[in-house]
């Protein structure tokens, strides 16, 4: 595999550098001194703010692109293999890296590195010990899936040895990670377009766990089924959290919430600390917030630094982010496409005050829709009145014989007020009109059923 030589800057070029991780790459790149050019199918914001840091950025992707003085080509997962540019970069025969293998390599420059991983809660759990690490006095290099507010991006360049980002088990990239600080939230099922079954997956974890350096530390939830599998004979320290076992080193006790969001005690070690109030709403924000403790604690973090962290995060974008207030009704976005993440959310949701809950949710890849039917409508079961527009494909094709309106059978057995519209303009329409005041809407999905939300709030 290529090696880059961050002592000798070269000319990298991204193919898809629009997306959110490798737009954060690259701006690392760039604060570098490399030479940065991509391509991208159209301008978004994040194209034109590297464009304002020096990067070059071509529309559309195209084998006209790939040009003699390019050193390295960089790519994503998402990119197909019929893509004209990713065609002509393999026929260049210049050197090519995965994202995946790119970050991995930035993360292993720096002397203190976090890896965040799970199927769930990775950019909450990323973007909350980043608000805590940006109250230090030692600058970290952040690099995280979604908007934080902290820093007004994706991606924040440091000037310290502490480099966090998320690790996604997404085609086995985080195997290419090599952490100092290795998290562990949680694993269940999913991306099963990939994985096998179950098994297949704590396989995958497994392994990444194995990856933690033998000077470093493992913080791993203790909730997860035979956690052991994962924890035996590692040569790094092990670290164990809980909400539920309080047999593990960080639990919570005197747990209280207040508009859905939680203060609770943190015992580590059999050791009580001052009481934690959280921005975030939630039980699911509670774990997060133990691991982010903990890993905090054991770095050398001052508790009042922890302390005003956790108190002045409040969320990363698209999870459970406030949108505005349409007509009476409170309008909420969030990013949760799994079983489990709905879950997590519509139970934080109970904690508030509301008329009807009403959840417009857009099912995310044929494939996990598929594996989940019934899973999804469980747990969608919870709300008042679910809307469901189609699957947002992603990079997948529909030939899986599966549609939103499976789960809208299920609903409907499960007793609870369902509508399969299909197009977002009719569940616009459907909820201008059926909407009432002091509802709580939730857009919720991982694809753009976010703007369901937004058009409302324009009218």
């Amino acid at each position: 595999m290529y090696k880059i030589d961050f002592k000798h800057p070269c000319h990298m070029h991204f193919i898809g550098i629009g997306g959110i991780s490798m737009s954060g790459l690259a701006e690392i790149l760039l604060s570098a001194g490399y030479t940065v050019t991509g391509s991208d199918s159209k301008e978004s914001d994040l194209t034109m703010h590297l464009t304002g840091l020096g990067a070059t950025v071509a529309y559309p992707q195209k084998a006209e692109n790939i040009t003699e003085d390019i050193d390295c080509i960089v790519f994503t997962a998402a990119i197909r293999e019929d893509n004209p540019e990713y065609v002509a970069a393999l026929s260049s025969g210049k050197p090519m890296l995965s994202r995946a293998n790119l970050l991995g390599q930035i993360m292993a420059n720096y002397e203190n590195s976090i890896a965040v991983s799970g199927t769930h809660g990775k950019t909450t759990t990323t973007s909350m010990i980043s608000q805590i690490l940006l109250e230090t006095d030692k600058e970290p290099t952040i690099s995280v899936g979604g908007i934080l507010e902290a820093i007004h991006s994706n991606i924040h360049v440091g000037d310290s040895d502490l480099f966090i980002t998320e690790a996604c088990e997404y085609t086995n990239s985080f195997h290419q990670f090599y952490p100092k600080y290795n998290i562990i939230l949680n694993v269940e099922a999913d991306h099963l377009d990939f994985f096998k079954d179950l098994e297949d997956i704590r396989h995958s974890f497994k392994v990444f766990a194995n990856n933690t350096s033998a000077n470093g530390i493992l913080i791993i939830n203790k909730d997860i089924p035979d956690i052991d599998y994962f924890t035996k004979d590692l040569s790094c320290q092990v670290i164990t959290y809980s909400i539920n076992d309080t047999s593990a080193d960080i639990t919570a006790v005197d747990l209280s919430y207040e508009n859905g969001c939680a203060s609770f005690v943190p015992v580590y070690k059999g050791q009580a600390y001052d009481a934690v109030t959280l921005s975030v709403p939630g039980e699911h924000n509670v774990s997060n917030a133990l691991s982010a403790i903990c890993l905090c604690l054991e770095m050398g973090v001052s508790y009042k630094d922890i302390l005003t962290g956790l108190k002045k995060f409040g969320g990363a974008d698209r999870r459970f982010q406030y949108k505005g207030n349409y007509n009476g009704v409170t309008v909420i976005d969030d990013y949760a496409h799994h079983p489990t993440e709905i879950s997590a959310s519509l139970a934080a949701a109970k904690n508030y005050n509301y008329n009807r809950l009403v959840v417009c949710f857009q099912p995310h890849t044929y494939t996990r829709t598929l594996s989940f039917l019934d899973d999804f409508a469980t747990a969608l079961s919870a709300a008042d009145v679910v809307v469901l527009p189609d699957i947002y494909p992603a990079r997948e094709l529909d030939i899986y014989g599966v549609s939103s309106k499976d789960i809208a059978i299920r609903l409907e057995k499960l007793g609870c007020e369902v509508h399969y519209l299909g197009s977002f303009s009719a569940c616009e329409k459907f909820l201008s009109e059926n909407l009432l005041n002091s509802d709580l809407l939730i857009t919720m999905g991982a694809g753009d059923v976010n703007l369901v939300g937004e058009h409302l709030l324009s009218k």
